[in-house]
């Protein structure tokens, strides 16, 4: 993967356990919401809540927004090449 690639991040929160490692990873990407689980967040800072919603990941967050995937004990986060959805990070990685 080039270091140019663009890259899009998501949360499965059928799979979130609420741990929040992502959101001390990358604070500025991921939020806990009401429910107790965790979120990503567009560049607005404003939570996306709707399902399998995908943000772009800010170029400086890019390895916290990757450990944050391979870290993650509910193996739920998902991080995808913008241009053709193919996973880096995560679950199907």
């Amino acid at each position: 993967m080039s270091e140019s690639a663009l890259l899009r991040v998501w949360v499965d929160q059928d799979l979130c356990t609420g741990d929040g490692l992502c959101v001390q990873y990358a604070p500025e990407v991921f939020e806990f919401d009401v429910d107790g689980l965790a979120y990503v967040k567009g560049d607005d800072g404003e939570l996306r809540t709707d399902k399998g919603s995908q943000v772009p990941v800010p170029a400086g967050l890019r390895l916290d927004v990757i450990d944050s995937a391979k870290e993650c004990p509910g193996d739920c986060i998902h991080v995808v090449r913008a241009d053709d959805g193919v996973a880096v990070a995560g679950p199907n990685a």
